[in-house]
């Protein structure tokens, strides 16, 4: 079934099958390069030697829990190409976040509660189309779940004792690799598993499932920058 995805993980330990794997991949590459470059890349440019050593890496890192092999490669690809940017002094002054990333159109209201703010605030960082990017690039990991980040703003925790008790939820998945794996595979947030181990009421869980989740997807996967803003997740399970 995730036929792509065993054979990356065979590629990480046969050269033979890490040079195929390049070049059946080469316009994954070509395309994520131009995307994340806002311009047309071949090989030719330097750009493609970078997304090629990302891409290898990407391979030599990838795990069956981490979802999606091309989901991932695309990540690494996005982040090394940024650096490489930042190093060569190419920043943006301000990127808008596209709506469509939200699963909104253009003219749709503008988000409201906590995913608003947090967007306000990110977008006026010097890392605008990091960003921007992650936002993306969440957005449609979260579609695969049937949400959108626009839900995340209807769903989110508003009193501290169900920040917590999302927080708990959160904890529990990202400290048990074979559930968070089960999780990034069937698209399912393991309701009864984390409601009989920590005595959370279903209703709860079931409340806040498209935020628990997200949440999750985030803090297990490639976001810097959305990692950071939520952070107090962390320390709230810690607490």
């Amino acid at each position: 079934m995730r036929k792509l995805d065993c054979l990356a993980q065979e590629a990480a330990l046969d050269e033979s099958k890490l040079d195929r794997l390049i070049v059946e991949n080469e316009q994954f590459i070509l395309k994520c390069s131009s995307l994340i470059a806002h311009r047309y890349i071949t090989k030719s440019d330097d750009e493609w030697s970078v997304a090629l050593t990302a891409f290898a890496e990407a391979v030599s890192k990838y795990r069956f829990d981490k979802g999606s092999f091309l989901f991932f490669a695309e990540t690494v690809i996005r982040r090394r190409l940024i650096d490489y940017q930042r190093n060569k002094g190419k920043y943006s002054k301000e990127i808008p976040v596209n709506p469509t990333a939200f699963g909104a159109d253009e003219d749709e209201e503008e988000l409201s509660g906590s995913v608003r703010k947090a967007v306000a605030r990110l977008a006026v960082q010097d890392t605008e189309s990091a960003v921007k990017m992650e936002i993306e690039a969440a957005g449609r990991v979260f579609r695969q779940y049937g949400f959108t980040f626009m839900d995340l703003s209807e769903c989110s925790p508003r009193s501290k004792k169900t920040k917590s008790v999302c927080a708990k939820a959160v904890k529990y998945i990202l400290g048990n690799p074979l559930l968070l794996s089960e999780m990034k595979t069937s698209k399912q947030l393991p309701l009864k598993i984390i409601e009989k181990n920590l005595n959370i009421p279903r209703k709860k869980l079931e409340r806040h499932r498209k935020y628990i989740i997200a949440a999750a997807e985030i803090l297990s996967g490639e976001y810097p920058c959305l990692s950071d803003y939520m952070q107090y997740i962390k320390e709230e399970s810690d607490t």
